[in-house]
């Protein structure tokens, strides 16, 4: 059985290849290629007074990214720039022709999170002059847009250590190279706080220099004057933000706008300075989330009917389902099932998918062997969009599935965090404090997850607005454990003696913290 010595010596070893431990030891700027040629540009537009355009995307690693740009703009006095967010019922994805038709005076045009497929409009900006700057992490294609400068670390010759960072992390560097080439002051980590979200609501790995940024990224959120974290705190009645609560309520939050509106909003949310403003602009998303939660509800149980045990990777679609949510359903499913799923929408002809994956799976090659089938696909190894047409899914369900079934599955097991056995007496308030060392979990940093066995049900408890949950009273020898069982997959009757795998959590009540159980599954 596991002691709390060989949690944080298993916990060590998950960090002994990082090369990157320190915020002074990160790659630098001149790390990404074009980044200079770019900087240059810029500078060049804004010494000239040239008209500048940012395009981001609508997700929180989008929205982020042109907060960062255009806060650092304002800092240095830059007037004449636009930021536009596409929205995603609107506007579709990233920069198109629609969107460089709204800025006939652009002279320049520097995308954030998005644009590394954009070949049509990078042509459409050659032919009106307008210079485009690309920066973006997503898997490049086979062939460039024709830009300007491209800045993405997956490029073939981009000399950027081998390591996953997001948009948001990308337009940090820009902001970096600019300092430079400006010769200016400027303090890079006061973005670090969004950096955080970013980087944790993107799955990006949470190793390495990621791990660095997060770590002091959640310190800054909660030292940190922007009111749109001072409003989220007073409304949700928290003294200081942990890791999980970027995870499961800022980063949703931001999220939420666009996904059921315009990703506008929480752009504004993030950067406003008047508390008010910031309270108005926190009541629609806090209003948008809870449409989300409830269109998501609804899209996860009609998903339901189409999953077959024998599936390697779920694929299930519906006519007009929420394009905004089909994202977090694919999530849901995967975890629910512990496979890989893709959901897609069908609207006006065209079936709009978004994949999640599990494990160490990397659901965008998977997606990438199949492009014969798609009109589009793109994103990274945890997370990836793809179009195709509706009388192609059928075809393209079948044939993920055969190239799922050739691959080693068991390499991929969701159960990797598995540490093992753990002695029940070692679940104290000192095991809470050895596992927040660790911390941030996430991609590549697992929450650990513990096993045990013969344990008895003393006490239990329905709790939820559906009654879906559980509360339990557990006992193991002389130890008494409280635990939570989320969307419980059968009723437990107390008496029973069962075996589970679990995670550890914090549990604040009056001032005093205790461990709680979060049940993951029942062993049969």
């Amino acid at each position: 059985m596991l002691s709390k010595d060989d949690i944080r010596n298993l916990l060590e070893l998950r960090f002994s290849k990082d090369i990157h431990k320190k915020l002074s030891e990160i790659p630098k700027p001149c790390a990404l290629k074009d980044i200079y040629k770019g900087a240059n540009r810029i500078k060049d537009a804004i010494a000239k007074g040239e008209k500048i355009v940012i395009v981001g995307d609508y997700d929180v690693d989008g929205v982020i990214s042109c907060v960062i740009m255009s806060e650092f703009f304002d800092e240095i006095g830059v007037k004449n720039y636009s930021v536009r967010i596409p929205n995603r019922f609107k506007d579709g994805y990233g920069l198109n022709s629609a969107i460089i038709d709204e800025f006939l005076d652009a002279n320049l045009i520097i995308t954030v999170d998005n644009g590394i497929s954009a070949h049509e409009a990078a042509l459409m900006c050659k032919e009106r002059g307008i210079d485009l700057i690309i920066t973006d992490h997503h898997m490049p294609p086979a062939i460039l847009p024709e830009a300007y400068a491209i800045i993405n670390p997956k490029q073939d010759d981009c000399c950027f250590p081998n390591v996953e960072i997001c948009g948001a992390q990308v337009a940090w560097y820009v902001v970096g190279a600019l300092k430079e080439v400006l010769e200016i002051q400027f303090d890079m980590s006061k973005f670090l706080e969004l950096l955080a979200i970013a980087i944790i609501a993107d799955m990006m790995e949470l190793r390495d220099m990621n791990r660095i940024l997060v770590r002091l990224g959640i310190n800054r959120i909660n030292q940190s004057k922007r009111v749109a974290f001072l409003a989220i705190k007073d409304f949700y009645g928290k003294d200081k933000f942990e890791c999980d609560d970027i995870s499961f309520l800022i980063a949703p939050l931001i999220n939420s706008a666009g996904r059921m509106d315009d990703a506008t909003n929480s752009y504004r949310f993030l950067r406003t300075k008047n508390i008010k403003e910031a309270y108005d602009f926190l009541d629609m998303i806090v209003e948008f989330n809870n449409s989300r939660k409830e269109e998501e509800r609804v899209l996860f149980e009609n998903s339901l009917k189409d999953v077959s045990d024998d599936e390697h990777i779920i694929v299930t679609w519906g006519q007009e389902w929420h394009e905004g949510v089909i994202g977090i359903v694919a999530s849901r499913l995967a975890k629910h099932f512990k496979k890989p799923a893709i959901v897609f929408s069908i609207d006006k002809g065209r079936a709009k998918g978004s994949a999640r994956s599990v494990g160490k799976i990397d659901i965008l090659s998977l997606i990438a062997k199949h492009q014969h089938l798609l009109s589009s696909f793109g994103g990274h190894k945890g997370a990836a969009g793809l179009v195709c047409d509706p009388l192609n899914l059928e075809l393209f369900k079948s044939e993920i599935n055969k190239s799922c079934f050739l691959m080693d599955l068991h390499k991929f097991s969701p159960s990797d965090d598995l540490l093992g056995e753990i002695n029940p007496r070692e679940i104290d308030y000192d095991l809470l404090e050895i596992l927040e060392i660790f911390e941030p979990y996430g991609q590549k940093n697992p929450r650990p997850v513990f096993k045990l066995e013969n344990v008895l049900v003393k006490n239990e408890k329905l709790i939820g607005k559906d009654q879906n949950h559980l509360k339990l009273i557990l006992q193991k020898g002389d130890k008494t454990l409280e635990a939570l069982f989320f969307n419980h997959t059968r009723h437990i009757k107390v008496g029973e003696t069962i075996d589970i795998i679990f995670s550890i959590s914090k549990n604040s009540f009056r001032g005093l913290i205790t461990p709680q159980l979060l049940i993951r599954e029942l062993l049969e």
